[in-house]
């Protein structure tokens, strides 16, 4: 009886010690998904940046105006080509200062205040709320808004 105790014991400790290890992965993974979208962003890299999106995937902004807030959409397509037509000149820096991933099994969620410059100007922050979900490819974005605002801005 004793044994069986300590069997039982021991399974529950390494339960305990290697699921928030497993999360924790999970929630690193998800991070680079982000990382690798923003440096493809950086580096004109279309491929890099469609390979982060489900192919499906929807993309949208709050449009915040006195008289209430509406909400813009964009294609993933159409991100990708604007992306890949941007001048040779011109440098996009999405500088995200934190992130918030909360997972479950194969869904994930990630929150991601930002700072956006053009050519090392600030142009904007706001907040990314993003939607990923774990396909047989790894983690991919199917949803992504955001807010735009010039301040207050976190540092």
């Amino acid at each position: 009886m004793i044994m069986f105790r300590k069997i039982i014991l021991s399974a529950i400790l390494a339960f305990v010690y290697v699921m928030p290890a497993f999360s924790q992965s999970e929630e690193k993974a998800v991070e680079e998904v982000i990382r690798s979208l923003f440096e493809g962003m950086k580096s004109k890299n279309a491929e890099q940046v469609a390979a982060a999106f489900y192919t499906e995937g929807l993309m949208q902004t709050v449009q915040a105006k006195p008289e209430g807030s509406t909400v813009g959409s964009n294609s993933v397509a159409d991100f990708v080509k604007r992306i890949a037509t941007t001048p040779a000149e011109t440098t996009l820096d999405e500088r995200i200062l934190d992130y918030q991933v909360k997972v479950d099994g194969t869904l994930a969620s990630a929150w991601t205040p930002y700072r956006f410059y053009v050519n090392g100007n600030f142009s904007h922050c706001g907040v990314n709320s993003f939607q990923l979900v774990k396909m047989a490819e790894g983690w991919k974005i199917v949803y992504i808004i955001d807010t735009r605002r010039k301040e207050p801005c976190e540092e």
